[in-house]
């Protein structure tokens, strides 16, 4: 019954999602009322409570009575939405006990979902707005009473219902139903036979594997912890049967599906909403993350190669790979390309993000239907789209729940001024100066988002931190990507990592080791956000040479740092190798002066050395025969 209930209420969400972003939302309050009462009803069957126990009938009674609580409230806003948006509605003891079961049903749902870390930040905020007018010193504020605090959050469009589960019920919804068409029509499978033909046949073969195919799959699932859980299940296992080292495989899976979260076209729910929160195009956002995005990738390459080599990990047997053929065969493309030229039209024609979201998954679905005609059978092929319905429903029931509680939290953020206090104190630590206000707030984007999935990280993360960078002279858009990676970066980082810890769970070992290779892997990566304060062309920004600029600054880090770590021999003189690194790279961070092409030559000269080198050993080892 159960099972059934879930399945329908997410075929329900994906088509309300589909029919919205075909035919525009509803209004504002009454698209999040209505999809909030969805998602929550789907939470419910999806982590119900006592499963499995002999208290279960306990849990249903539970699980019963905060459904009936959260669609009494949603309802309540779908029928008095014209007195809420035009007039300043006094909170009634009715109102407080809808917002109570509300509050009460999201920190459950968010329990649930993702463990305590987020119900226990949402109730300090709550309290913080109600009991700190006691606290001394700078965080004191006036206070608020019950009264307020429920018309904030319930009775206008600040709280719950606000922008962020605006753009979760529209926006991020569109795209995760686009993600899931996607890969359930045979993008997924599309993009793991391309990940295989590309990295296959070179050392650490399975590992570049993993590493292409989980950039590829995160460019439009944006969840780090569901791509590890969706390519991990086929890269690990290769992995482990090549006889690479278990915390091996699971770190690179974890610190490639991560990645996804910041690389275009579709990236994670997160940048949607920072196009909302700096009010600019979403289109800006995709740009400013595409050169983040490439050294990510780039970076994590390179470590895995040089570290393929020097263990002597093996490639992938010529059998196990997929021919071209049926890789570049027109079933398996042209679907891809519709749903992507699709999407990239109507962005660039101005379009809103939702229209053209579904103009790339009519374009998917008409190219799926013609080019698999007389090869699938039709109710096969309504089943996978059924499917993707399903999967986007479900997938947007931790989106929506949090990105709700989310912006409860932010709510008391703004209503008590506690975000400008520790902005404040941040600056005045660091003293005003760049650099150490950007440390000092890595480290707590680090931490705020241990054990949070990337898009309520970053929501917490830019209410509070970004406006510190903002005050000591950062661009707003750069301050924003900054906090964003770094969130992104709290899912590899010890000693909450999560992403690790579901591919220490599929590769069998335990999670510490794991989460040690994870950060050597990504060692690199956790110095490119410090680059977008160094150079505007890292976000797309100062024309043609300033981002030519930027890129070599970055080639230059992301090659140089791990040879130099890893020992990688230039001329065969340490010292002298090591001297020729260090120059690169002090180079590379010189924004003035033409170091970053000096910088790329200088390296550029030491592989060519090395590679001359090479020739002339070859050439003088005595050929058998």
């Amino acid at each position: 019954m159960r099972e059934m209930l879930s399945k329908g209420l997410a075929l329900t969400i994906g088509l309300f999602v589909f029919y919205t972003a075909a035919t525009g939302p509803f209004e504002s309050l009454i698209q999040r009322a209505l999809f909030l009462a969805l998602v929550v009803s789907l939470g419910l069957t999806i982590y119900p409570l006592g499963a499995s126990t002999r208290w279960r009938p306990i849990g249903i009674v539970v699980d019963l009575a905060l459904a009936a609580l959260t669609l009494a409230a949603c309802g309540y806003i779908v029928v008095n939405y014209d007195a809420i948006m035009t007039s300043l509605p006094w909170a009634t003891t009715t109102d407080k006990i809808l917002t109570a079961g509300l509050v009460v049903t999201l920190l459950e749902i968010g329990r649930r979902a993702v463990g305590l870390i987020f119900p226990v930040l949402m109730i300090v905020g709550l309290a913080y707005a109600l009991l700190g007018d006691r606290l001394p010193g700078a965080l004191g504020h006036r206070g608020f009473d019950v009264d307020f605090v429920t018309e904030t959050i319930f009775l206008s469009d600040l709280g719950v219902w606000g922008m962020l589960l605006g753009i979760a019920s529209t926006v991020i919804a569109a795209f995760v139903l686009f993600g899931a068409l996607l890969l359930h029509t045979g993008g997924g499978q599309a993009f793991m036979d391309l990940a295989m033909r590309l990295g296959g046949r070179s050392p650490g073969g399975a590992a570049k594997i993993a590493t292409i195919s989980s950039g590829l799959f995160g460019m439009v699932s944006g969840s780090a912890v569901a791509n590890v859980a969706t390519t991990g299940n086929f890269t690990i296992p290769m992995m482990k049967r090549l006889g690479y080292p278990r915390p091996f495989a699971a770190a690179v899976e974890a610190v490639a599906s991560t990645g996804g979260q910041i690389a275009p076209p579709i990236m994670g729910a997160a940048a949607f909403v920072m196009a909302e929160i700096l009010g600019v195009s979403y289109l800006t956002v995709m740009v400013a993350a595409i050169l983040p995005a490439m050294l990510f990738y780039v970076s994590v390459f390179v470590t895995v190669h040089i570290t393929a080599v020097r263990r002597g990990l093996r490639i992938v047997p010529e059998d196990e790979l997929p021919p071209w053929r049926d890789i570049v065969a027109p079933r398996r493309v042209l679907p891809i390309v519709a749903a992507l030229g699709l999407l990239f039209t109507g962005v660039f024609l101005g379009r809103s993000i939702a229209t053209a979201a579904f103009w790339g998954i009519m374009g998917l679905l008409v190219a799926f239907v013609i080019t698999r005609a007389g090869r699938m059978p039709p109710r096969e092929m309504a089943s996978r789209v059924l499917d993707g319905l399903g999967d986007a429903g479900r997938g947007l029931v931790i989106i929506g729940v949090l990105l709700a509680g989310a912006q409860i939290l932010v709510s008391m953020i703004n209503l008590t001024g506690i975000g400008v206090t520790l902005s404040s104190m941040i600056v005045q630590l660091a003293g005003d100066r760049t650099f150490f206000v950007a440390l000092i707030v890595a480290g707590v984007c680090l931490i705020m988002g241990m054990g949070l999935p990337t898009t309520a990280a970053y929501v917490l993360v830019a209410a509070v931190l970004a406006p510190a960078m903002t005050v000591v002279g950062v661009e707003p858009l750069a301050a924003h990507m900054f906090v964003f990676y770094f969130a992104t970066l709290s899912v590899i980082t010890p000693p909450v990592c999560v992403a690790v810890f579901v591919g220490a769970g599929i590769a069998g070992t335990n999670w510490l080791p794991a989460a040690l290779e994870a950060v050597r892997l990504a060692a690199v990566v956790y110095i490119v956000p410090f680059m977008l304060l160094l150079y505007p062309g890292m976000i797309g920004q100062g024309g043609i040479f300033a981002i030519a600029e930027a890129a070599m600054s970055g080639l230059v880090l992301v090659i140089a740092i791990p040879c130099l770590l890893s020992g990688q021999p230039l001329f065969g003189r340490r010292t002298l190798d090591v001297m020729l690194y260090l120059a690169a790279i002090a180079l590379a961070i010189t924004p003035h002066w033409g170091g970053p092409p000096l910088a790329l030559t200088l390296l550029a000269l030491g592989f060519w050395r090395r590679r001359e080198i090479v020739k002339v050993r070859h050439a003088d080892t005595p050929q058998e025969g």
